[in-house]
């Protein structure tokens, strides 16, 4: 007879329950199987049957088990008593759930608790120490009383809450009792589970725990402080949870991280994972390290899983449901440039930035007349296409789709005061965009027209206010953006410097010295056209300073103008 007996509580996927119970017995450990009373009579009948030449499998009586209600640590204690008074081989009594699965040979899990004959096996920790309590009831769960089942009454449970708050009702720990909690699954050695099962106080200590919630993370953990010789305060079962409490399913493709944790037995296991029960489900000693086990050697995946449920991937959205804007984790998935008044100032930017850096350069994404891709392309990678209704529907979802759609090739593009702006704030605070604005350059094009004169004065009135707004959002505080501002007067005075430093910042492996800028549009004549503006009464203050008769103003003529070539 093993020293080693075994509790299981069943309420679902009672085959591969049959398949461990036997398992377990096979290594002579007696088992004693609780069936959750909400199993049907039929359904229970069918699953005794299966064990009807087992002789160290048995049942206990049945109780209704409530997720956070009594009936589980009741279902524990009337099944360790039996196991208990018909095994008096046994030292340790191990508690596992229909869903558990060894996943070492059942001889090493003996042995070990051989070699440590009054050690307890039960996660027990003070409430004030315990980081994994979930809705905020840590201590509470003790000093109030919880008749209504928090699944099934959920409406109940909460109002009942409140109304204790507010008449300050408070219950007591009986005979002055710690409370700790800790994972429902413990292995026990016979002394301790003993002195808390004949405990002479036991009516009172049951009738204070059945008003706890959740009463099978804290009634064995809290009353083993009293009887344990020497506790281990950890868990010999693999068990892992997400965010929200729920348990972590293990399924065919963790084999090798259960493998790796070195544990005994794992939960909670999905009942269709066929390649597990096969592996682990074998009488194979030698298959596997005799070791300590060690679930600390994937706690680092786990972790990982949970940021990313709790927090995603930088710049990648669902597209039934956005982030809390700025909760966001990260508002784009990689660094983007920028670039306004550029395009209006030098001939064929576009061109000439992409052979200096290498990356791809859009025109205008975001104009009114369309979407202007590199190269003349009416859709981009992630079937985004040129469509404006399709853009101006969600503009930052646009921004966000592209860059997450070319991630890994840095994207450029072009920007201005005719462009759609509901995306301006969006990348004033996205800390991968870098954006580069020469302030008035959009006045170039509108000089170099053939409108009318009063209509050029009203288009410059209307852009000059656009660009004004925009220079306050990029200027203000909450934005995190790489920005830099130059007016068109400070700009064409040395561009050679700014251009210099964007190269660099969008190649910064690759530092070398701009060997050619691009060719500047022939502005002469454009102080005139600015003066023209103010003597109807309009002021272009955002270009800087321009005189009339200045060489900057005139930057095609040779004699005047400062050079930016450089061979």
């Amino acid at each position: 007879m093993s020293t080693l007996g075994i509790v299981m509580l069943v309420h679902t996927a009672l085959g591969r329950a049959e398949q461990v119970a036997k398992h377990w017995a096979a290594a002579g450990c007696p088992v004693v199987i609780h069936v959750d009373r909400k199993v049907p009579k039929k359904t229970v009948a069918r699953f005794r049957d299966a064990f009807a030449k087992e002789p160290l499998i048995s049942f206990s009586k049945r109780f209704r088990c409530e997720w956070g209600g009594w009936g589980i640590v009741a279902a524990s204690q009337a099944a360790s008593e039996q196991i208990l008074r018909d095994n008096p081989d046994v030292r340790h009594v191990y508690l596992a759930s229909g869903s558990c699965l060894p996943l070492r040979p059942v001889s090493e899990l003996i042995a070990y608790l051989d070699s440590r004959p009054q050690t307890d096996f039960i996660e027990s920790a003070t409430t004030e120490d315990v980081p994994w309590i979930i809705d905020g009831l840590g201590y509470e769960r003790f000093t109030l009383r919880f008749p209504f089942a928090w699944k099934k009454h959920r409406y109940l449970f909460d109002r009942y809450v409140k109304l204790q708050r507010l008449l300050r009702l408070h219950r007591k720990m009986p005979m002055g009792l710690v409370p700790h909690m800790g994972s429902q699954w413990w292995c026990l050695t016979r002394q301790t589970l003993t002195a808390i099962l004949q405990d002479p106080e036991r009516a009172v200590i049951d009738r204070f725990f059945r008003q706890v919630w959740i009463p099978d993370e804290s009634y064995f953990q809290t009353l083993a402080r009293q009887y344990a010789i020497q506790i281990e305060s950890r868990s010999l079962t693999l068990s892992k949870f997400d965010f929200q409490g729920k348990p972590h399913i293990f399924y065919d493709d963790h084999l090798q991280l259960l493998r790796r944790s070195d544990c005994f037995v794992a939960r909670k296991i999905w009942p269709h994972a066929h390649r597990l029960y096969e592996t682990f489900l074998t009488s194979d000693a030698a298959s596997l390290k005799r070791t300590e086990p060690n679930p600390g050697k994937i706690d680092r995946i786990f972790s990982k899983a949970v940021e990313r449920r709790m927090r995603g991937r930088a710049g990648l959205y669902m597209q039934s449901r956005f982030p809390v804007e700025d909760h966001e984790n990260g508002i784009t998935a990689a660094p983007y440039s920028v670039f306004q008044g550029f395009s209006e100032l030098f001939e064929n930017f576009e061109p000439w930035l992409a052979r200096s850096t290498g990356v791809r350069v859009h025109g205008h994404l975001f104009d009114q007349d369309g979407v202007h891709f590199a190269e003349g392309q009416d859709s981009i990678n992630g079937a985004l296409t040129d469509g404006v209704a399709l853009r101006d529907y969600n503009p930052a979802a646009f921004l966000t789709n592209l860059i997450w759609n070319t991630r890994g090739e840095r994207q450029c593009f072009q920007y201005g005061p005719r462009s759609n702006q509901d995306v301006v704030w969006r990348m004033s605070k996205d800390p991968n965009a870098q954006i580069s604005v020469i302030t008035g350059a959009w006045a170039i094009p509108l000089f170099r027209s053939n409108q009318d004169f009063q209509d050029i004065r009203k288009e410059v009135a209307r852009l000059q206010q656009i660009e004004s707004e925009q220079l306050d959002v990029l200027r203000s505080r909450w934005s995190k953006a790489r920005i830099r501002i130059w007016s068109l007067a400070e700009f064409i005075e040395a561009p050679m410097e700014p251009l210099q430093g964007i190269l660099d910042e969008i190649n910064p492996g690759m530092p070398r010295r701009l060997a050619e800028a691009p060719r500047m549009v022939d502005l002469r004549g454009f102080g005139q056209f600015l003066q023209n503006l103010k003597n109807q009464g309009m002021h272009p203050y955002l270009m800087g300073d321009f005189r009339i008769d200045s060489g900057q103003s005139v930057p095609g003529d040779a004699d005047q103008r400062k050079p930016y070539l450089v061979r």
